[in-house]
């Protein structure tokens, strides 16, 4: 079959939802860059494939290439950016859709969503207390000094 569904008269469990067809059955495989980025983990395959080779990506705890077969309840734990994500496959699908679709491959961990959100509040914080006055000093803080030392000088 060219047309990229799975003819449900096989002999084979399949999951419908809103707009796309995927396999669910244990012999069901996908390439791991194809499933990450069909899932939204990344906007290109290319970029997917460059974070499997790079380590950032590890299905049950072992590192992978992207030509990797990923199987229905594998447990992968993906680095992006500063922030770590461990999911177990739930489905598998070679189109990516909606984002509202793509959460329904994956199911997060608990504490990988708890540590994200520690994360994301502490750079949070952070940022806010960084001081905005690195480099030039921008015209009303320029205004200020000129103010401030024309007083002085008085």
């Amino acid at each position: 079959m060219g047309s990229g569904t799975i003819d449900p008269s096989d002999s084979q469990e399949v999951l419908r939802r809103p707009g796309m067809v995927v396999a669910k059955t244990e012999d069901s495989t996908l390439r791991i860059d194809k499933w990450l980025w069909a899932a939204r983990f990344f906007k290109t395959r290319a970029l997917a494939a460059q974070a499997v080779a790079g380590g950032k990506v590890k299905v049950n705890g072992e590192r992978v290439k992207a030509a990797r077969v990923i199987r229905l309840d594998d447990t992968l734990s993906i680095h992006i950016g500063p922030c770590e994500y461990v999911v177990r496959v739930l489905a598998l699908s070679a189109r990516r859709g909606p984002a509202p679709q793509a959460t329904l491959l994956y199911e997060e961990s608990e504490p990988s969503k708890v540590a994200r959100q520690e994360l994301a509040a502490r750079l949070s914080a952070e940022a806010r207390s960084a001081a905005s006055s690195e480099g030039r000093p921008s015209k009303k803080e320029r205004r200020q000094i000129i103010q401030y030392k024309k007083t002085r000088s008085e």
